[in-house]
């Protein structure tokens, strides 16, 4: 007869993501896994694998997170504009509100493990991907409302959109002047005309 858990699996695998999101995969420790988890090494064995396949599940259970949220916010606005200026001001004050920045686990994820893992190559490519169809729909969304103009190219804004905020997520990391990243930010929403 199977041992049932006596732990929270969904508990214990947001306890895993928060720590491999600050530490990132490398730094990270069985030690520092089974401490923040509250649960013993043949436990983790058992329940996801090794601490590779752990770190995909966490990941997988960010994306999955980020991509509702960032769905939620921009269809939170009538205005597809105003959305989309909303979305990068909050992840601009987020990050100059923290004393210390973990950015984006996915982003950290794409910078520490894609260059040499094609599994994380091809995880953290298809969460770019997805959120380029978001930011797609909330286009065209404005297209068809009237706010945007006929003939907008949705996909192509929303890729560049996509890449700013990549690029705005890791330039946050060493905490650049604010008006330098306002001004960025306002030049790059011109897209949406």
């Amino acid at each position: 007869m199977a041992r049932t858990r006596e732990f929270d699996e969904e508990k214990v695998l947001e306890a895993a993501m928060q720590l491999f999101w600050e530490k990132g995969y490398e730094a990270t420790s069985l030690s520092d896994l089974t401490a923040r988890m509250g649960i013993q090494r043949p436990s983790i064995y058992s329940t996801f694998g090794d601490k590779k396949e752990l770190f995909e599940a966490a990941l997988r259970r960010y994306t999955t997170s980020r991509a509702a949220d960032i769905r939620a916010r921009l269809q939170g606005h009538t205005s597809v504009k105003q959305a989309f200026a909303v979305f990068f001001e909050e992840v601009i004050a987020a990050e100059y509100t923290k004393d210390i920045s973990n950015g984006c686990f996915c982003i950290n994820t794409m910078v520490e493990l894609a260059p040499h893992d094609e599994r994380f190559e091809i995880l953290t490519r298809e969460h770019q991907l997805y959120l380029a169809v978001i930011f797609q729909e909330t286009i065209e969304r404005g297209i068809q409302s009237g706010e945007l103009e006929e003939g907008t190219d949705a996909k192509s804004i929303a890729q560049a959109l996509i890449v700013a905020l990549i690029g705005l997520t890791v330039m946050m990391k060493s905490h650049p002047q604010k008006s330098f990243v306002d001004n960025a930010i306002a030049t790059t929403l011109t897209l949406l005309k």
